[in-house]
Formats: C-alpha cells, sequence, structure tokens
C-alpha cells in the first residue's frame, strides 16, 4: 500500500498538484491518465521518491518495496541482462555483491564468517538461490532468449534493452510497482505475457499507458489526473470514460432542470409580487428560489482534436495491385516477393514483428524508395498520402506551423490553414509556433493536418498513434473508422486497430499471411495455428 498525503507540487507560480489525497491498496491496478501536461510521470516520481513534493508526504507501510520501471536505455550498458534484472531488487543485489567479495578473499577471517552467515540468512529469505532462474523466467515471458541472457545490455537492441528493464521492475515481487508506458516497444506476444503477469500480480500496480486496451485489460481502478486533482475511480478505462460521461451528462441535466424551475419561478414572482392575494405565494417562491443551486460543472483540461479524412475523388474499382515486391537493406532481406491486391472496402491493418519490412514497404508504396525487384499499379482514380514513423524531415526548416501547413494546402488563405490547425489544437498564438522546435505529439498532429487537407482516398499510416495523447488518439482512432477511402496502416494500439481493420496481413521476411478478418479473430487464429504445429 502507497498514500499520498496532501500533496502539492509547484513549479514556481505553476501549480501541478495541490492537496492530492489517495490511497492505492494492495490486489489492485491503477490506471493513471490524464491530458498531456496533467503530471502522470510526475506523479509517478513523486510516489517513487525521485521527486520531493512542495508539501505533503508519501507513505508506504514499514519495509515495502517499491520498483519503478527505468526509461535510461543506456544505464546499465556495461552490466550483462540477467544481472540487470536482478538489480531490479537493489537490497538482494547488494547482499549478493558482498556475499560473493567476502568469498573470494584469501584470508577469510572470524568476522567474515561470522559477515557470511548474516548474509546467508538475507540471501536466503529473499530467495536468491531462485534469483537468477526466477529471473530468467521474466526474460523468457518477455520475449528475450536464453543466448541473451549473459550478453552485455549495450549488445542488445533498443526494443530488447525495453524488455530487460521491464522484467528488471517486476523482479522480486515488489510491494508497489510503477510502470510508465510499459507497453511501449513490446510486441504483441510480450503485451499479452505482461497482462496476464499483472493480472495475476497480488500487490499494487500503478500504470500509466496511452493503451486503452491495455487499461481495459489489467486495471481494477482508474485515478484521474484534472486539474491538479486526482479523482478515483473503480473499474478499468471504459467504464471511467462512461461514468465520467455519464456524471457530467447528469449534471447538465440536473441543471437545465434547475434552470427551467428558477425561471418558472421568477415569472411568477415577476407576474404576482405586486398582487396582494398572491403575495403569500410569490414570497414562499422567493425563498425556493434562494434555496436552488446550479451544480458546478468544471470544463476538463482534456481537449481532442477534431480529425475528418474528405476524400475529392471517388474510388474506382481499380485500387491497387503489389507484384513480388523484395527488398534488401544493409545485406538483410526484409521483403520477400510481397503481393496483394487491394479493393475499395480495404482497411488493411499490417502486423507482426517485421517492423522494418513494414515500414519499407510503406516507404515503396509511397514512392519514397524503390524496390529491388518487383512492381506496384495504383488504380487511375488513386490518390494517396504518407505518414512516415519518422517525420522528423518535414519539420526542418524554420517557419511557423501556418505557413508550413500552407505549403499543403491548395487554398492558401490564412482563414482557411487556420481553421484546419485549429481542429488539431494549434489555436491563435499557437499556429505561430516554429515547425523545427515543436514536440513529438505536435508533429504527429500537424501530419494529420496536412493529410486531411490532401483529400486523398488512400491513406498509408505508419505508427500514427506514437506520441500521441489519448484524447488524440481517440480522436484519430474514430476518424479513421469514419474515413470512406482506402487505409493501409500499422500501430501496436490493439484497441486502434481492432476498432478500424476489416483485412491483416502479417509482414514476414519470406512473406506474408494475408486474412480478411479483425484483429482479434486474427489474433485468435494465429494462436491456433501456432498450438496445432507446436503439437505436430
Amino acid at each position: 500500500m502507497i498514500t499520498a498525503n496532501n500533496v502539492t507540487l509547484r513549479f514556481g507560480k505553476r501549480v501541478l498538484f495541490e492537496d492530492v489525497n489517495i490511497k492505492f491498496t494492495a490486489g489492485n491496478c491503477y490506471g493513471l491518465i490524464g491530458a498531456n501536461g496533467a503530471g502522470k510521470s510526475t506523479f509517478l516520481k513523486i510516489l517513487s521518491g525521485d521527486i520531493e513534493p512542495s508539501s505533503g508526504e508519501i507513505t508506504m507501510k514499514a519495509n515495502a518495496r517499491l520498483s519503478m520501471l527505468k526509461q535510461d536505455h543506456y544505464e546499465y550498458d556495461d552490466i550483462n541482462v540477467i544481472t540487470t534484472v536482478i538489480m531490479g531488487n537493489q537490497k538482494l543485489y547488494s547482499v549478493m555483491k558482498e556475499r560473493e567479495a567476502i568469498y573470494m578473499k584469501e584470508d577469510f577471517s572470524d568476522e567474515d564468517g561470522i559477515r557470511a552467515g548474516v548474509l546467508e540468512a538475507e540471501f536466503a529469505e529473499m530467495n536468491g538461490w531462485d534469483a537468477e532462474s526466477d529471473a530468467a523466467i521474466l526474460l523468457n515471458g518477455l520475449g528475450i532468449e536464453k543466448e541473451l541472457h549473459e550478453k552485455y545490455m549495450r549488445e542488445l537492441s533498443g526494443a530488447e534493452k525495453v524488455k530487460v528493464l521491464l522484467a528488471q521492475a517486476l523482479f522480486g515481487n515488489p510491494d508497489v510497482l510503477l510502470l510508465d508506458e510499459p507497453t511501449n516497444h513490446l510486441d504483441i506476444e510480450a503485451i499479452r505475457w505482461l497482462e496476464e503477469f499483472l493480472i495475476n500480480f497480488e500487490n499494487t500496480v500503478i500504470v500509466v499507458s496511452h493503451d486503452r486496451y491495455f487499461l481495459n485489460k489489467v486495471c481494477t481502478h482508474i485515478a484521474d489526473i484534472d486539474y491538479g486533482k486526482i479523482q478515483l475511480y473503480v473499474g478499468n478505462y471504459d467504464f471511467w470514460y462512461e461514468s465520467s460521461q455519464l456524471v457530467q451528462r447528469q449534471m447538465r441535466e440536473s441543471n437545465k432542470k434547475k434552470e427551467d424551475k428558477i425561471k418558472e419561478l421568477q415569472e411568477f414572482i415577476a407576474r404576482f409580487s405586486a398582487n396582494a392575494s398572491k403575495s403569500k405565494q410569490a414570497t414562499s417562491r422567493k425563498k425556493m428560489l434562494e434555496k436552488i443551486e446550479l451544480d458546478e460543472i468544471k470544463p476538463s483540461s482534456r481537449k481532442y482534436p477534431y480529425i475528418d479524412f474528405k476524400l475529392d475523388r471517388d474510388i474506382g474499382n481499380d485500387v491497387l495491385v503489389v507484384k513480388n515486391i523484395s527488398k534488401t537493406i544493409d545485406g538483410e532481406k526484409v521483403l520477400d516477393n510481397v503481393s496483394f491486391t487491394l479493393t475499395k472496402e480495404d482497411k488493411v491493418a499490417f502486423v507482426g514483428d517485421n517492423s522494418i519490412g513494414i515500414s519499407t514497404l510503406f516507404a515503396i508504396l509511397a514512392g519514397e524508395i524503390k524496390p529491388d525487384s518487383g512492381e506496384i499499379k495504383y488504380g487511375q482514380t488513386i490518390s494517396t498520402s504518407y505518414f512516415p514513423k519518422d517525420n522528423s524531415e518535414y519539420f526542418k526548416h524554420d517557419v511557423t506551423l501556418l505557413d508550413w501547413l500552407r505549403e499543403y494546402s491548395k487554398e492558401k488563405d490564412d482563414t482557411f490553414v487556420r481553421s484546419f490547425l485549429g481542429r488539431m489544437l494549434f489555436s491563435g498564438e499557437e499556429g505561430l509556433k516554429k515547425a523545427n522546435v515543436i514536440s513529438g505529439g505536435e508533429k504527429v498532429r500537424c501530419m494529420l493536418a496536412k493529410m486531411m487537407l490532401s483529400g486523398a482516398n488512400l491513406l498509408i499510416l505508419d505508427q500514427p498513434t506514437n506520441h500521441l495523447d489519448m484524447e488524440s488518439i481517440t480522436a484519430l482512432n474514430n476518424g479513421l473508422i469514419s474515413y470512406k477511402g482506402v487505409l493501409l496502416f500499422t500501430s501496436y494500439d490493439h484497441q486502434f486497430v481492432q476498432t478500424i481493420a476489416n483485412r491483416i496481413i502479417e509482414v514476414k521476411k519470406d512473406g506474408i499471411i494475408d486474412r480478411k478478418s479483425t484483429y482479434d479473430e486474427y489474433l485468435d487464429y494465429s494462436e491456433s495455428a501456432r498450438k496445432t504445429v507446436n503439437e505436430i
């Protein structure tokens, strides 16, 4: 259990949190949500002790151990993988190192013997004999194969490092587990494994995530940060969303009824206050009027962009034919004889571990690079717009966002261009920000505004949910569900893929698997196929 007591955090005149009182108890998983800048990661750092609050305190039960997912992927570069995981329990690791140092001594003294006995007892109490096997189980579950366990962290890829640091946070059954975006860069199998781990975890979990499906799967409670306060809701993310919307709706309806009653009383008082026979009734209604109080409805700090892709031209019967596309990058074949044909009803999610292959295929389809072999043929009616995973090349120039977006607009008028910036939450002076200094999330919103202006009837989106907050992901999700054109996209967001795609293509290094189905149906199919192979 961990508790925040009257916690306030100020940065100069800005108050990020004020008088926050909240208790997180064992056996529950709390999803910490809020708009970008609301302070989700900062609050986790307050709970972990990395940041001291301006006032108030964080308390935890005696001898409880807290573990937090580390964000520095280079901190352990000179340490091997298995040791990095064990370092998640710093007390156990310290005992192991001291114990090892004593046994390495050539002149072993009586004092050393006594100390070694104490360390052996502590080592056994903390299940030290099982430390390496426990660490290996976590690594294997997250997809880090045994041959990597003794390698140095610097030898691993970025995605592999993320998994090791996650295993480190999970190691040793911590009493309080703090996870900031734990599903970032995880493949589907690793996310599924983590979901099951957290569902069965018996202690306290507090997690920040933009993955709505993940929050729905693992959370028992939602802690909502809004205007420096934290409101606790029982249930998962969908329950929070429905209940918070219901409360707002009920308050608006209640106020509407009160406003109607106020109007009715005011009209009666105005009509009969001067009438002697009605004066008592008018006085009575004045007292009734004084007792009516409207509920204070605070607007949320959350802001949803307006995303709506319109087609400048209807789609004909011929959309796209891809024949035998192959591509080798740095000596490694990432695409091998890829072929498929699109119809005008297709919204295709490209999935699988071969993210380089998917990005390469999208770049080929967008005309950014050429395949080594094969051909692509678009129908005469098709116009495309491309969202690359790395959009930094688009934002190198020192121009305002207004001038940046104007470059991609047929209509150059300030008012017209500003209207599209406003839809993407760049209103007023925000539109005069310089394009080369904006954040990752702001770049994504600019790219989406550019795509909306294109009027394209075929969109290619490579990880468009990266860097977006929950509100922007929801808006983009709804915009693509409503989109009338053809869609090719990839995303790690389960709910995003499940609610948009009607066709799944898994890109492997030796070809593709192509199925007309929802994402969940495809995952069930893949699981069944794997089980069949294992049984054989």
